[in-house]
């Protein structure tokens, strides 16, 4: 059955038979979206009013570093729910990929604890919450704060990875029907999908400078949006040079169009954590004492950016899980190996009740321990997004948006564009390796 391993399951019925490697992949990518809807509901802000009436969790607060202060903590307390249920995710995810090292088949014991006993795999992500929500502030918040940024600035290096793989493909799969068919419409779509990606990125670039710079002052976002513009025309440029489409004649101006897409909004995502209010009309700052405040509506912890971040984040988490990258290289970097050993299609019309088979006893498609270790970023990275990388300040009085946010995110626009033209100059620089 699909849940609940040998026991009898009448819904399974209609369920295709699958690999247990798929299977297994997508339910735990289900426990974290699972856990990633409950922090949305805990930072929705009649949710959040409510959760002062959790048994100590709003005692404590007033301590950081053994100083003692006085703060309402209840117009934090969606910002302490989201961080309780990242750090229980993470954990979970960690125990997983400590557990896991070293599989190499399922004939390895451990094997069983991957696919199955998924009832008590939700019981042990269920525990792990409950104590989270029982961990004392003290310096929990601030250390926890820059766990979620490292693991985010990894997470989004792992997003890079796959929007520049699916890029590739995209391409590749487009002109291989173009040129089979000898259809132009292949390559009329191809020239309309890359215009719409230029044209919504040129479009994102002027509402970047209108609404996150000013005439006088707001440089470090006019410098920001700069450099990243002349980057992506840099990449872009270089991506239809006569060299590079001689050594990657695949390589084309829609991966450079959507690799700057994404690289906009990296930037617009950097800009909206711009701790100056001048300079970003979408700053949020919440005192202690907002919830008190009849006049001052409570402030939801989500803008338009977090919310594109969040649809992105579900696709890639669910990519992580079904992908089998068309490129070798991609596979060995990201440690799956879908179609390998055990993976023959004659297991598949095995007979019988079962949904799932095994398709692993020669060899695991994909390393278990980097796999939850993948959705251990995520987490982190999600519970980054629904706090909008805010912190509390010294005094734990406001919410804000410290610099560090701003660079992380920035940084990682410049990583994923240095790595996309390294992947176009790589067969020049490299002529001895296969980069087919």
């Amino acid at each position: 059955s699909c849940l609940c391993g040998s026991a009898p399951c009448l819904l399974c019925g209609c369920c295709p038979s699958a690999k247990n490697s798929t299977i297994s992949r997508l339910l735990f990518t289900f426990f974290l979206l699972l856990g990633t809807l409950v922090s949305i509901i805990m930072i929705i802000p009649g949710v959040e009013k409510e959760l002062h009436k959790l048994p100590g969790f709003c005692e404590g607060s007033g301590s950081v570093l053994g100083v003692q202060t006085h703060v309402n903590c209840r117009s934090f307390l969606g910002h302490k729910a989201v961080y309780r249920m990242g750090f229980a995710m993470a954990a979970f995810f960690c125990l997983f990929a400590a557990l896991m090292v070293c599989v190499r088949s399922s004939r390895d014991p451990r094997a069983a604890l991957q696919n199955g006993f998924w009832f008590f795999k939700f019981l042990v992500l269920v525990g792990i919450t409950v104590g989270a929500f029982y961990i004392p502030d003290g310096a929990f918040t601030s250390v926890w704060f820059y766990f979620g940024v490292v693991g985010s600035f990894l997470f989004i290096l792992i997003q890079l990875v796959l929007l520049i793989d699916f890029a590739h493909s995209w391409s590749q799969r487009w002109l291989r029907k173009a040129s089979e068919s000898n259809a132009k419409g292949w390559y009329a779509a191809l020239c309309t999908v890359t215009f719409i990606f230029y044209a919504a990125s040129i479009a994102a670039v002027a509402l970047l400078y209108v609404y996150y710079t000013k005439p006088q002052g707001c440089t470090e976002g006019k410098a920001l949006i700069s450099i990243n513009l002349l980057l992506c025309l840099i990449v872009s440029v270089v991506s239809i040079l006569p060299k590079i489409q001689e050594a990657q004649p695949h390589s084309g101006l829609l991966q450079a169009s959507l690799i700057t897409l994404y690289t906009v909004y990296v930037t617009w995502a950097a800009l909206a954590n711009v701790p100056t209010q001048s300079c970003n009309p979408t700053l949020l700052v919440r005192n202690s004492t907002s919830t008190e405040t009849a006049t001052e509506p409570l402030t939801t912890w989500w803008d338009a950016s977090s919310i594109v971040g969040l649809i992105i984040f579900v696709f890639c988490t669910l990519f992580i899980s079904l992908r089998s990258s068309d490129h070798p290289q991609v596979n060995k970097l990201m440690l799956t190996e879908e179609g390998g050993p055990g993976a023959g299609p004659g297991e598949a019309a095995e007979p019988g009740p079962h949904r799932a088979y095994d398709n692993e006893q020669d060899g695991v498609s994909y390393n278990y321990t980097f796999f939850h270790l993948c959705l251990l970023l995520a987490a982190l990275y999600i519970m980054m997004t629904l706090t909008n990388w805010y912190r509390p300040d010294e005094s734990l009085e406001v919410l804000r948006s410290p610099w560090t946010a701003v660079w992380v995110k920035i940084c990682s626009s410049w990583a994923g564009l240095l790595l996309y033209l390294w992947t176009l100059v790589a067969p020049l620089v490299l002529p001895d390796r296969d980069f087919s």
